[in-house]
């Protein structure tokens, strides 16, 4: 259990680092397009200012704020790649201006300002290129910025983020495997003290429980049965098959007890357990209809496997309604799959995740039927030996338990 609690911690605080570095990496990414388009933008607006080629410096007219201050110096005409198309009213291309771009051929630009007036969009990307269109009386001009060294920096600054990114979350991760055993110690003490005081108290309380009942057949030689001797002997049995219980449920939580492990015909095992519940089910006047698959086989511990059909079946004739019905289906998937499920006037008004909690009872007065709520918590935990699991679900009207159990 101890084991189990740390792998988890381990894998919430794993899926914990990558959301939030999952997040501040895409944010980075959000915002480093944001920025290399606005600073494209920049570059073409002030060319497009200028009828289609770059604005001679003038310090006066760039004093904006930050961070568009630095785009546009004495230098940003020599380091900005960009060419001019003009087209008519019609679509045509009047005039190209290719003077500031080596790179680029004619037939390119003409395919570039095609694809970019195709776009119906006043900004966007071409290629390489980030384009501005500009509407004038007699038609369009578009200026298109090359925006390669700018994508390639912006693309090894995302990179030296990722590194970053990914380095500190294998660094924390490895911290927080280290550090687990220490964040699970007070939850292990704890319950290390909880199973030695069950085994403590399976003792202490076992020893008046037989001289009470052995008390109680000397009495019972000497005045005859009573009500109030069977009062005591009734008490007694249950304050036992209590304690057996909780002395089960905690050698059942111990991770590193052996499994008698064996290839176990399910069918029959079920098959059996049926047959000595029919009786009962029948007494109270219940339906018990069982489909059962032959031949489904696991390999598990009988004796357990016994147990946790013999709990889900009580649980069901226990809790069924008065002449209503219980469901057993056993079948083979790729594992085994037991579902055991009965009517129930009240399903909606169960609280399905708190089921398998130990000692809880739906019957919030707690009156007494001959559990202890403790049942389900043992057949979670067999199921959970095995490798697999045990559910509960609502299903028209009716409560059902589903075993899915894996091989060893």
């Amino acid at each position: 259990m101890i084991a189990s609690l740390q792998k988890k911690f381990i894998l919430i605080s794993a899926i914990s680092i990558f959301v939030v570095f999952s997040g501040i990496f895409l944010l980075l990414v959000f915002f480093s397009n944001q920025q290399l388009d606005r600073t494209m933008d920049t570059l073409a607006d002030a060319i497009s200012a200028s009828d289609g080629v770059f604005p001679e410096f003038d310090p006066s007219q760039h004093s904006r704020p930050f961070p568009y201050d630095d785009i546009i110096n004495e230098e940003t005409r020599f380091s900005t790649r960009f060419f001019t198309v003009w087209v008519d009213e019609q679509g045509r291309i009047t005039h190209i201006n290719i003077d500031s771009v080596s790179s680029i051929a004619e037939e390119q630009v003409e395919d570039y300002a095609r694809a970019a007036l195709s776009e119906n969009t006043q900004r966007g990307w071409v290629s390489d290129y980030r384009y501005r269109v500009v509407e004038t009386g007699s038609g369009s001009t578009l200026v298109f910025v090359n925006g390669t060294m700018n994508r390639s920096m912006s693309g090894r600054l995302l990179l030296t983020a990722f590194l970053v990114l990914l380095c500190s979350a294998c660094l924390i991760l490895a911290l927080i495997v280290v550090i687990s055993k220490r964040v699970v110690r007070p939850v292990a003490e704890s319950y290390d003290k909880q199973k030695q005081f069950i085994t403590d108290a399976n003792h202490e309380l076992k020893t008046p429980l037989t001289l009470i009942l052995s008390n109680l057949d000397i009495v019972e030689t000497d005045v005859g049965k009573n009500e109030w001797l069977d009062d005591i002997r009734s008490e007694s049995e249950r304050m036992g098959l209590l304690i057996n219980q909780m002395v089960t449920l905690c050698r059942m939580d111990e991770s590193d007890a052996p499994l008698a492990l064996a290839d176990v015909d399910l069918s029959v095992v079920l098959g059996d357990t049926v047959s000595e519940f029919e009786p009962l089910a029948a007494e109270r006047q219940k339906k018990l209809n069982s489909v059962i698959e032959p031949g489904v086989h696991c390999r598990g511990d009988e004796a357990l496997l016994r147990r946790l059909a013999a709990i889900l079946l009580d649980n069901a004739v226990k809790y069924c309604d008065a002449g209503g019905e219980i469901r057993v289906n056993l079948h083979a998937r790729r594992h085994p799959v037991l579902t055991v499920e009965n009517t129930y006037a009240e399903v909606d008004d169960l609280e399905l995740d708190r089921l398998f909690d130990r000692f809880y009872r739906a019957d919030k007065a707690r009156t007494f039927t001959g559990s202890f709520g403790i049942g389900l918590s043992i057949a979670q935990s067999i199921a959970r030996k095995h490798k697999g699991s045990l559910t509960a679900y609502k299903k028209d009207g009716a409560i059902g338990f589903k075993a899915e159990l894996k091989e060893h």
